[in-house]
This record gives C-alpha cells, sequence and structure tokens, in this order.
C-alpha cells in the first residue's frame, strides 16, 4: 500500500438533477471536544481573518439589483426558481468558470466569474434566498473521488441545492417530493445517488475546511489550524474536520495529538476511508506496522472496485516518476468504468511523457469521445492538435 498523502477537501462542481432525498439521522447536539484544540501550539491563530457567516453569503449591489430586477419580478415562486436556474446557467450573465482552488465567498464567485463548486453553491443558496425562495443544502453521497493539488491528492465531497416547488390546490403528487435541483456538477446531476439535507452551519464548515486544506497545501499551518478551529465550532460532528485537524497535528509533530484526533474522529464516523487512511501513515510512523498494514489491506478490500481509487493510484505513481506503473493503474481504472474521460486523459499525459505520441493521440481522442462538456472538449482538442504537431516533428 503506498504512502497516500490525503486531505479531505469538499470541493464541488455543479447543472441540474434529481436524487433520492433522506433527512440525516445524525446527532447535532455535540459539543466541542475542547481538549483536542491546542490553541497553545498555533500562538497566532488567533490574528487570522476568518470570513463571518455574513461575509461568505453577503449579496453585492450588483447581485442585489440582479434578483431585483430579473428575479422578484416574476411572482410565481416555481417560475422565480426557474429563472434563478436560468441565469445562472443559460445566459451570459453568470459566465461561470469552474477552478477547484477557488475558494471564495458569494460575491466574489459571482464578481470574478470563478470559483469551485461549494463557492457556486453558496453564491446560489445567496441569491434564492434573496429572492425569497425556499432552498435547502444537500451533501450527496458520492463515491471517493480525489484529485491533485500540488503534493496532495484531495478527497473531493459534493453538495448541491433543493428547491420544492410550491403545490397548487388540488395538485397531486404520486410519488416522491416535488423539487428542482441546482447542481454544479453535470456528471453528478445525471445520477441518482443518494442525498442529505444539511443545515448552513455544516456548509461553512466545509468552506472553512476548503480554506484550511489549502493552507495546508501551502505550509501555512497557522492558518489551517485557525480555520480547522473555526470549522469544529460550526459543526462539531462534522468527522472530516477532526481528520483533517489529526493530519495538521501529524505534520507539526504532535504524534500523541494525532493519534487521539485520528481516533475521536472515527469514533464520530467509522466509515471515514480518509482518515483511517491517514491514522495508517501515523500508526506505520511510530513504529505500529502490524496495525497499520490491518487497516490498509481493509482499505484496499473495501477500494479496490472504486475505478477513481485505480487512478489516485495511477496519479501517485506518476508523480513518483512510476510511469509504467501509472499505465497499469490507469487501465484498471479504465476496465471499471469506460465512461470518465479523465482517466483517458490521464493516461494520455503518460504517454506523453514517454513520448508514445500515438498512444497518447489515441487516449485523448478517447477522453473527446466519451466527455460531454464544451470546455473540456476545447481543451482536449487543443491538446490533440498539439500531439499531432509532435508527430509531425517526430
Amino acid at each position: 500500500m503506498l504512502n497516500l498523502r490525503i486531505v479531505l477537501l469538499i470541493l464541488l462542481l455543479s447543472t441540474l438533477s434529481s436524487c433520492q432525498i433522506t433527512q440525516s439521522n445524525k446527532n447535532t447536539n455535540i459539543m466541542v471536544n475542547e481538549s483536542l484544540l491546542l490553541d497553545q501550539q498555533f500562538p497566532n491563530f488567533s490574528s487570522v481573518a476568518i470570513e463571518s457567516e455574513q461575509q461568505i453569503f453577503y449579496l453585492s449591489p450588483v447581485m442585489d439589483y440582479m434578483v431585483a430586477d430579473k428575479l422578484l419580478t416574476v411572482t410565481n415562486k416555481t417560475k422565480r426558481a426557474r429563472k434563478l436556474i436560468h441565469q445562472i446557467f443559460k445566459t451570459r450573465d453568470l459566465g461561470l468558470v469552474y477552478l477547484s482552488t477557488a475558494n471564495l465567498v458569494a460575491s466574489e464567485a459571482y464578481n470574478q466569474n470563478t470559483a469551485n463548486c461549494l463557492s457556486l453553491t453558496i453564491m446560489a443558496y445567496a441569491l434564492a434566498k434573496k429572492a425569497h425562495l425556499n432552498i435547502n443544502f444537500q451533501e450527496v453521497d458520492i463515491p471517493e473521488y480525489w484529485e491533485r493539488n500540488g503534493e496532495y491528492n484531495m478527497l473531493t465531497g459534493h453538495v448541491n441545492l433543493i428547491l420544492p416547488i410550491e403545490r397548487k390546490p388540488g395538485m397531486l403528487i404520486v410519488y416522491g417530493n416535488k423539487s428542482l435541483q441546482i447542481d454544479f456538477d453535470p456528471y453528478i446531476a445525471k445520477k441518482t445517488f443518494k442525498s442529505h439535507i444539511i443545515d448552513k452551519n455544516k456548509v461553512i464548515a466545509m468552506y472553512y475546511n476548503n480554506k484550511a486544506a489549502q493552507a495546508i497545501v501551502d505550509k501555512n499551518y497557522t492558518v489551517a489550524y485557525a480555520y480547522l478551529n473555526a470549522a469544529v465550532h460550526k459543526s462539531p460532528n462534522y468527522s472530516n474536520l477532526w481528520g483533517n485537524l489529526g493530519l495538521l497535528y501529524r505534520l507539526t509533530f504532535n504524534a500523541e495529538f494525532a493519534e487521539k484526533t485520528y481516533s475521536y474522529a472515527l469514533a464520530l464516523d467509522k466509515n471515514n476511508l480518509t482518515t483511517l487512511s491517514n491514522y495508517a501513515v501515523l500508526l506505520k510512523m511510530i513504529g505500529n506496522v502490524e496495525q497499520a498494514k490491518k487497516i490498509n489491506t481493509g482499505l484496499e478490500q473495501k477500494r479496490r472496485n472504486n475505478p477513481y481509487y485505480q487512478a489516485l493510484l495511477a496519479d501517485e505513481a506518476a508523480y513518483r516518476g512510476d510511469f509504467p506503473l501509472a499505465i497499469k493503474y490507469y487501465k484498471k481504472a479504465i476496465k471499471l468504468d469506460k465512461r470518465i474521460h479523465e482517466f483517458y486523459f490521464g493516461i494520455a499525459k503518460i504517454y506523453y511523457k514517454l513520448e508514445q505520441f500515438s498512444q497518447a493521440k489515441r487516449a485523448i481522442k478517447k477522453a473527446i469521445a466519451v466527455n460531454r462538456l464544451a470546455d473540456v472538449e476545447k481543451n482536449y482538442i487543443a491538446k490533440l492538435n498539439f500531439l499531432k504537431a509532435n508527430e509531425v516533428l517526430h
């Protein structure tokens, strides 16, 4: 098993779909475990400027005007909700561009037209609330999926929005809930993953978690602690936060508290595989090799049929320069799911590094064939043209 360095990061992409909704039955009244917070180890953390709830959801004057001009003029709330979706996805008012590292507040996401999916979802929520629409956040139970950020692989989660449609007198709903959904990930939008409604505090904690994860990547550990400290006070039973805090303690050479914090995260959610993986890394580091091996064997069994896990192993191999092993893992990922364009693009990059341009070109063509996103297709076509030029040169 590779010594994977994984941070949990709630990224999100987002378009429209329907998911089966289940109410979360987790205890939301857990108090913050102050015994696991090490303020003294990060003496300047209180000087870090943490965005308040008001700042995160604030609408700029331009956003206020858009709501007043485009949305509040529509009296029927169902039509107003559809108009909001139209404003976000179908017009040039918001030429949205996804960037995984752009952890922005609502007004920044709107004004800069660039954000990650959590920030875009926060922006859409703030607009809907200003338009007097009934809207909720949903956490979607997607398979484990990773993205690289520097030397780290980030596990991504997913959040979207649901807007219940007003029932007219005499309306009969035969099955399920009548609702609209705002989702900034076109892949997830077409699936029927289970989801559950989450409160605003958990979303704020996710936002802080994103900021902390980026700070960990940047090795700005005081900032990371400040955001994680704020996050656990917003959502103290959210296991991922404590898992990342445990990672932060390991990176700052406090193995004792790292182990305690990992254990607490796993007590909150025994199925938190990312924390379990990081816990195994710690155990091996402190000499408990057998227990670490046992955990890793169990993780391998649970993840072996996840194509994204095979792609993660491919990415780790490529990062170490072991390109033949990377190709092997990408081929395993493709065998598990032939519909995911990123796998073909990943293996194309490896072939290119090995100067196997014809194989790289074939892989890019396959990526184009299975991809459904216009902006991604343009990128792939540009790379294909570059490869064709390289073939001529060679």
